[in-house]
């Protein structure tokens, strides 16, 4: 049975440009290397994947493309079929692992349980009930819920004298880590950012200070916010290259603009590396910060 981690005590958002995979030619490559990102985002327990445009007028289909795969990844297998019918972009998922997270149950996982949660995906809806598929051999109807067809939801399944009780609750609402949220902004860095003025924004960059020289500094203000993003560059392109193109620069959106990869020892690093890197230095902080709650 899959041990379960409770969720982060602050939420955390990952921003990416929507070109990630724009240098690379071939569908299958692009497809494993949007599944490294999924797979981060899920070994660091990341609650938001945000992509941001580079370019609004022509990058829609890669942000299409990239949200696509990354909301197939993050659904339950038992769920897939339902909600994503075959399609050409879609050629090169079966290649990809598995995330293995808590809302991705094996057959036996947690039937022993006093409470379960599950996602469901509402089949029918009628005036004061819903049938709903959670991935069992025939759907389930849950009564007292109108619910619109075609809907994802989050169920928490009580076992009581009479068999089970379902209610329908938020993703918040569920007390271990379950799974992230893809969120196409549709904007640029420098207007997604300012969309999101409450939450500590980090940047990452090459030419950002070396973070062994921000790592007191980083962790106060981690420990001081409820709300973290972390902004990634491009293949082509860094932070300070992409917010050039809107007259800002990386400090006027943050006052963290650091390189989490010091003396690297390649010329270029590719965001989905970029990634791993940062979330493996945020994750140490962000562990020492909670255990001090």
């Amino acid at each position: 049975m899959l041990t379960v981690v409770e969720r982060r005590k602050r939420r955390v958002a990952i921003a990416i440009p929507s070109s990630l995979v724009s240098d690379t030619p071939h569908l299958r490559e692009k497809t494993v290397r949007v599944g490294l990102l999924a797979r981060a985002a899920a070994i660091f327990r990341v609650d938001e994947v945000v992509i941001y445009a580079q370019d609004p007028k022509t990058d829609r289909e890669e942000a299409d493309f990239l949200r696509r795969i990354l909301l197939y990844l993050e659904t339950p297998q038992y769920l897939r079929k339902r909600m994503f019918p075959l399609s050409p972009e879609m050629r090169y998922v079966g290649v990809l692992p598995p995330l293995r997270t808590p809302h991705h149950p094996l057959e036996t996982r947690g039937q022993v349980e006093s409470t379960i949660y599950r996602e469901g995906l509402v089949l029918y809806s009628e005036k004061d009930s819903a049938t709903v598929d959670i991935g069992r051999a025939r759907p389930i109807r849950i009564k007292g819920h109108r619910l619109q067809a075609g809907r994802r939801v989050t169920l928490k399944i009580e076992k009581v004298v009479e068999g089970e009780r379902f209610s329908v609750v938020s993703r918040d609402d569920v007390p271990f880590y379950w799974g992230y949220e893809v969120f196409s902004s549709g904007g640029t860095l420098g207007e997604t950012l300012r969309r999101r003025l409450d939450e500590l924004v980090i940047m990452t960059s090459k030419h950002g200070r070396p973070i062994l020289e921000e790592l007191t500094n980083l962790r106060r203000k981690v420990k001081a916010a409820s709300r973290v993003m972390i902004v990634f560059g491009s293949p082509r392109e860094g932070v300070r290259e992409i917010l050039a193109r809107e007259d800002l620069k990386p400090e006027d959106l943050s006052e963290l603009v650091l390189n989490t990869i010091p003396l690297q020892g390649t010329e270029t690093v590719r965001t989905e590396e970029a990634v791993y890197a940062t979330l493996t230095i945020l994750n140490v902080i962000g562990t020492e910060v909670e255990t001090e709650l």
